[in-house]
């Protein structure tokens, strides 16, 4: 078996079994854990929990301006990476096309200079991230190992993906064949790594941002605090 034959067979197959057990395993795990009841009264003018829930999940997508620039600048830079990885992913012809030969699921691609542009931002906003972390007094005394080894296993495919962009993707997905068979293999590789360290690392916010806002917000509404 060739190294691309396994990039594209057995290991993607055991990345891709790793990343939704592990995930579900996760998700199952925070929803089984025991809820002591508030016995408490709440408050007057206290909205239902949906509400609060949602209220706290949608005011968490934008920082409070007592946080100063600093935060807002955090923020704006995690939506461009957020954006421009979306893009880049569900929106480049040749990913697309792997899609489809996993799920048969396709739709039309954004136009390449799109890509180029967002894979540029994407790259950018990574090590902006990184440089705030690291010259940060109290972001860099929080990060840990976690934190790191999340970075650099985000960063990888992009950047290996980058280099494959030597020709139009048009071109890519016409021909045959792999033109440049060890940087497919090795961004295979480096996407089947962040598939499997998704579920074991904070990566996993993805998915729980959203149980955690939304119990913060009944819980702090319950009280009365806005």
């Amino acid at each position: 078996m060739e190294l691309l034959d396994f990039a594209r067979g057995p290991a993607l197959t055991l990345a891709l079994v790793v990343f939704v057990s592990g995930s579900l395993w996760r998700l199952f795990g925070v929803l089984r854990r025991p809820r002591l009841p508030d016995l408490s009264p709440p408050r007057e003018g206290a909205p239902p929990k949906w509400v609060a829930a949602l209220r706290a999940i949608g005011r968490g997508m934008w920082p409070r301006k007592e946080f100063g620039q600093s935060v807002l600048l955090i923020s704006l830079n995690g939506y461009i990476f957020h954006i421009g990885l979306a893009l880049v992913f569900f929106g480049y012809a040749p990913h697309i096309a792997f899609i489809h030969r996993l799920t048969g699921l396709s739709w039309p691609a954004l136009p390449d200079w799109v890509m180029y542009l967002a894979a540029g931002a994407t790259i950018v906003s990574l090590l902006l991230a990184l440089w705030l972390r690291l010259t940060d007094p109290v972001r860099k005394m929080i990060s840990n190992a976690d934190d790191l080894i999340t970075w650099t296993l985000t960063f990888l495919p992009i950047l290996t993906g980058m280099a494959l962009l030597s020709e139009p993707s048009a071109t890519i997905l016409a021909r045959d064949h792999v033109l440049y068979t060890g940087p497919l293999v090795v961004h295979l590789l480096t996407l089947e790594l962040l598939l499997v360290w998704f579920p074991f690392g904070k990566l996993m916010h993805a998915f729980l941002f959203v149980f955690s806002r939304a119990a913060t917000g009944i819980r702090f509404s319950h009280r009365g605090v806005r």
